[in-house]
């Protein structure tokens, strides 16, 4: 399949593959959809608008809809603010509120029954004598996981579940990674050239891909946790790994290192982010740069996504180099990976990792760059057609 990107979205989301949301001539298909489809693919939308803003919390869209009208629409803006439900219920009209009671929400994910940063929204929901709550998926998180359906269902409101799942998983791929796998939804990225290398013999730094690419891949980390390279990368490209031409959260930067050999003059000792440097020599803090003591054996990446796991980190973005990416690779510790291909040739040079155990699940172009995503085969969180990264 073939996307155009349009920044910042990548593509529109959609439940049902042949509708596609920023296109009018399309909306002739608005006829084919589900009411309830139709509905939860409005609140997945609106939860994507809180990409890079919610981690450790999901993503969350809701729609309220009263006789076929849509009443108030909201979403989870930033963590530690409202969640889309009450952001939904808040943006009602005032000219609109005696129609809350008996409306049906719809919201990509379960809403909440405990006290976090926010009060409950099941309990919410109940106090506005919301009539009927569908919802796209049930929440992982062992605080919820299934209480907040029974809050709703136990008061006499009618809960429906499973609109529009694959979506809203994907949607929320590194929020479910995280809870059930118990680490941080990792992606791969690396740019090659036309003749499938990475980087010249003397493994001097070259640039591949053009700057629409480029300024993507700083959109990207703003919307990942954390970033990793190898030592080689660090020390050899001097990489700031700071989303510079993209507004949006700096990602936890982090250089595996084992004798923490990379130059204090170098950019990940600018204080322009938190840093980690992981190696096996000491463990020390100086100024935003953190040295943790690991062991470099078979288990390193595994402790290091345990540790990014208790730090509540739920996403991880690799940058290089290939080695790294390697290691990753024959692991079989990756989620998703994303493969720039240069219109550049070399000739000869460091040669790009190969994946193994892939799906291709969409190519697209930026200029004379070409973007290829794969998911990795045994993943629970599958891409699913038309839907953003």
């Amino acid at each position: 399949m073939s996307y155009v990107i349009r920044i910042p979205r990548i593509a529109a989301i959609c439940c049902f593959p042949a509708f596609v949301f920023t296109s009018p001539a399309n909306f002739s298909n608005f006829a084919s959809l589900q009411p309830e489809v139709l509905y939860m693919t409005r609140a997945l939308e609106l939860a994507q608008k809180g990409k890079g803003h919610t981690s450790p919390n999901p993503m969350v869209g809701a729609v309220l809809v009263n006789e076929g009208r849509i009443i108030g629409e909201g979403w989870h803006h930033i963590y530690g603010q409202a969640h889309a439900e009450v952001d939904c219920l808040n943006n009602v009209a005032a000219a609109d509120k005696h129609l809350i009671a008996g409306s049906t929400m719809y919201v990509t994910l379960e809403p909440c029954a405990h006290t976090g940063k926010t009060p409950p929204c099941a309990d919410r929901l109940v106090v506005e004598k919301i009539g009927k709550v569908v919802i796209a998926n049930k929440d992982p998180f062992e605080l919820v996981s299934g209480r907040g359906i029974d809050i709703l269902k136990n008061t006499g409101i009618d809960v429906v579940t499973g609109v529009c799942e694959a979506e809203g998983q994907w949607v929320n791929r590194r929020f479910f990674t995280f809870h059930q796998q118990k680490r941080p939804y990792i992606v791969l990225k690396w740019a090659q050239t036309t003749d499938g290398f990475i980087a010249p013999e003397d493994r001097s730094r070259s640039q591949i891909t053009n700057g629409q690419s480029n300024r993507l891949v700083h959109k990207w980390r703003t919307e990942e946790a954390a970033i990793m390279v190898g030592a080689t990368t660090a020390i050899n490209d001097d990489p700031q790994l700071t989303a510079r031409l993209w507004a949006g959260k700096q990602p936890l930067r982090i250089a595996i290192s084992r004798n923490a050999n990379i130059p204090s003059t170098h950019h990940l000792f600018d204080n322009s982010a938190e840093t980690w440097i992981i190696n096996e020599d000491k463990d020390d803090i100086i100024n935003t740069v953190r040295y943790i003591q690991l062991s470099f054996g078979d288990q390193l990446l595994n402790e290091v996504m345990a540790l990014l796991h208790q730090q509540k980190l739920t996403s991880l973005i690799v940058e290089g180099g290939a080695a790294l990416l390697n290691s990753f690779i024959n692991a079989g510790l990756w989620d998703e990976a994303r493969v720039f291909t240069g219109n550049k040739e070399i000739g000869s040079g460091l040669t790009a990792p190969q994946l193994t155990n892939s799906t291709n699940t969409l190519t697209t172009h930026l200029n004379d760059d070409r973007l290829e995503v794969f998911v990795n085969k045994i993943s629970p969180y599958p891409y699913t057609t038309g839907m953003e990264l």
